[in-house]
């Protein structure tokens, strides 16, 4: 049984109100963009995220995040898992991503995560992602119960939660 309904259609396209920002589905094409964002940032995100996902590690090579990218699109296509750009209007830098994934925890039905590179941290841009990302997902997302990691729970606390059978 996948973890949405069979007729379900991910959005293709979020502007992030207020912003010259939006979101859409990441390719493996994007590589050239993501890279250099996540290595720039590298050191903050390994703090939230490598706890968790061991990502993204300090040698990780240009290869290496494209590989990445693919299975992420092709998880998309699959609706497995997504991962959001986010992206200037015209998509020449890749400022951020959001992680929309079936639970690996109990006590949720879809687990929700994002960062933006460093430059955007405790900005303008930063909070109305931040505003946008809890009403999106209750109004294009069929989720009943999300949880926002690093929002409402620590990751620290969602580590110590029983795995999804």
């Amino acid at each position: 049984m996948s973890w949405l309904p069979d007729d379900f259609v991910h959005p293709r396209h979020t502007p992030v109100p207020d912003t010259a920002l939006h979101l859409r589905p990441i390719r493996e094409a994007d590589t050239a963009l993501d890279y250099p964002a996540v290595m720039g940032s590298r050191e903050r995100l390994w703090r939230t995220f490598g706890p968790a996902w061991g990502w993204p590690r300090e040698a990780m090579t240009y290869e290496e995040d494209r590989v990445e990218l693919l299975r992420h699109e092709r998880e998309a296509a699959a609706h497995r898992s997504f991962n959001y750009a986010l992206l200037d209007e015209e998509e020449t830098a890749i400022l951020g991503c959001v992680y929309i994934d079936p639970p690996e925890r109990v006590g949720a039905d879809g687990e929700i995560s994002w960062w933006v590179v460093d430059e955007l941290v405790g900005g303008e841009a930063e909070e109305a992602l931040e505003a946008l990302l809890p009403r999106w997902i209750a109004t294009d997302w069929p989720f009943r119960n999300p949880r926002f990691l690093g929002r409402d729970i620590t990751w620290q606390d969602w580590l110590a939660l029983p795995r999804v059978p």
